[in-house]
């Protein structure tokens, strides 16, 4: 079987494009083959819109496709960011770019595959061009490479296709969304010093003292011996409780997602049957926010391990009386081999996941901040799982080493910009803020404005 998508796209695939587009515009649509391209229909109602130039490129797992812009504003169209529109794929274009003929509307891009494209992570299919922990990066895709991964290209084209669809049907009422924000937290290292070993607890001590926080350093000993059945109030990394009250706040539910197993010395320290992460699940859900998985750091590509670490998350909460309809997650340091990762997610009995964000640079890496329905394009197949593209991860904005922002006016207008784009399409801002990361006070006042 080849390891890419096929060209034209399937009839499974113009199926799941048809959920697409229910889901982003409400009603019932119908793809179909035309000699030229691609016809949409409304059903019931006479009209169609066609796509005449379907792009080979959006069936290949690249990121050398040609790229040019197009001035929406120009041709008559509203550009809901305002500006010119990216255009992978194509190095030229027919314009007009949209044109009425013959009773209906005519696109001279292949909006819908690009939407096939990038929701279902053809780019990444087998690459080889990986990071030292084995993850598609930033850099090499097209997004990148072209400057548009701080734009929700596919969430703008649709836009575009959104004012179509309503020149075509005037009587039409699209579906209107609501901008929504996710905030989670992966669960690396709930305890600074509770669950060291004694080599570690005094590398960590040392540490502190040469950055200067002497009570750390001589508070660690005394906060592992007083961590058996709750974390220390005094402990840096316990900021759950803090973490909850800013979320009760501003409305919000926090996930937390917690490591379930050992595969790696890149996993954390702790057992999740240990008693006093059993007491901080208690006091999560007894606050009404969500549990979900972070499964270790070589579970990846190893469904059998993903989902037995899953069970064991869901008995632990069982027996804590913790009982939640929907499972979510995200994997380890991000790691994710599409499609592997994703019908191990499936298969595990995951309901959503929280992966596909970059951790080199902050963005959309999915092309959309809408949740959706995943889909398999080597098995041409819809995969029983959503997507809820991570956006931001804290790290990726203020690591020197990835995108080398201050802590300050900077690295706030980067998260602010994110959120706005996310805004101007009705999508979701999915913010990942770990708990490790709010030790300091400056870290804290970054959360809070940003909340």
């Amino acid at each position: 079987m080849s390891r890419v998508a096929r060209f034209p796209i399937t009839d499974s695939a113009l199926r799941w494009l048809e959920t697409i587009l229910a889901e982003r515009y409400g009603y019932a649509w119908n793809l179909s083959r035309v000699k030229q391209g691609l016809r949409l229909e409304l059903v019931g109602i006479k009209g169609a819109i066609y796509f005449d130039k379907l792009v080979h490129g959006f069936t290949t797992a690249r990121s050398d496709l040609p790229f040019t812009c197009w001035d929406a504003n120009a041709e008559g169209w509203h550009s809901v960011l305002g500006a010119h529109l990216p255009v992978p794929g194509v190095a030229e274009l027919q314009l007009p770019l949209i044109e009425r003929r013959d009773g209906g509307y005519y696109i001279h891009f292949d909006v819908l595959g690009l939407t096939y494209w990038m929701l279902a992570r053809v780019e990444e299919i087998d690459r080889t061009d990986l990071d030292i922990h084995e993850r598609f990066p930033a850099s090499s895709s097209h997004a990148f490479k072209y400057g548009y991964l701080e734009r929700p290209i596919v969430d703008e084209w649709l836009h575009i296709l959104g004012q179509v669809v309503h020149r075509q049907w005037p009587g039409l009422k699209v579906k209107k969304h609501s901008f929504k924000r996710y905030v989670s937290h992966d669960v690396d290292r709930p305890s600074r010093y509770g669950f060291a070993n004694l080599k570690n607890l005094a590398r960590r001590m040392a540490g502190d003292t040469l950055r200067g926080n002497l009570k750390g350093a001589l508070f660690g000993p005394w906060v592992r011996l007083n961590t058996k059945t709750r974390l220390h109030p005094s402990d840096l990394y316990n900021t759950f409780d803090w973490i909850m009250d800013q979320s009760d706040q501003h409305g919000l539910t926090s996930a937390f997602y917690f490591i379930c197993g050992h595969t790696s010395t890149m996993d954390g320290e702790y057992q999740i049957e240990h008693h006093s992460i059993r007491n901080l699940l208690r006091r999560i859900h007894a606050r009404g926010h969500e549990i979900g998985l972070h499964p270790s750091y070589n579970t990846y590509d190893n469904p059998n391990r993903l989902k037995c670490e899953l069970n064991r998350l869901q008995q632990v909460c069982a027996e804590e009386g913790v009982q939640q309809t929907v499972w979510g997650g995200r994997m380890h340091y991000l790691r994710w081999k599409h499609p592997i990762t994703l019908r191990a997610l499936a298969d595990a009995g995951i309901c959503y996941d929280s992966t596909l964000g970059y951790a080199d640079h902050a963005g959309f890496r999915c092309g959309t901040c809408m949740e959706y329905m995943a889909w398999d394009s080597i098995e041409d197949s819809a995969v029983n799982i959503r997507i809820r593209p991570l956006v931001a991860m804290e790290c990726a904005v203020l690591a020197k080493r990835r995108m080398a922002l201050e802590r300050d006016c900077e690295s706030m207008e980067k998260f602010l910009s994110l959120m706005h784009a996310c805004k101007a399409v009705g999508g979701n801002f999915s913010l990942l803020w770990h708990n490790s990361e709010l030790h300091d006070k400056s870290l804290r006042k970054t959360y809070e404005r940003l909340l």
